[in-house]
């Protein structure tokens, strides 16, 4: 998925970075400007910075717990908010704005 950033939230992946380390309590890699790591119910997170947007590519553990993906979950909509200034609501009103012009 690819993420617009607010004005203001400058596309810089060391902020990335931080905001990915306040959310998800597990080692964050850093190789070629992606970012990766990996928690809970996401077996696999890819971040990194494209012109100016947020690009996110996840894998899900298959066989996660119901409390784990919650947990996750929360955790990745606070990261997607602190990284890109967007509340998941904002988030969702923009990609049917993007749906319905292409």
């Amino acid at each position: 998925m690819e993420y617009s950033l607010k004005r203001g939230f400058k596309p810089d992946i060391a902020r990335i970075k931080t905001a990915l380390e306040e959310e998800f309590p597990s080692e964050v890699r850093e190789e070629n400007s992606h970012l990766f790591t990996s928690y809970g119910a996401l077996k696999s997170l890819d971040a990194w910075i494209e012109g100016k947007k947020l690009s996110v590519v996840t894998e899900a553990v298959p066989d996660a717990g119901d409390v784990e993906i919650l947990d996750t979950n929360k955790r990745f909509r606070n990261f997607l908010e602190k990284a890109t200034g967007y509340t998941a609501k904002q988030r969702l009103q923009m990609a049917k704005k993007e749906a319905t012009k292409g």
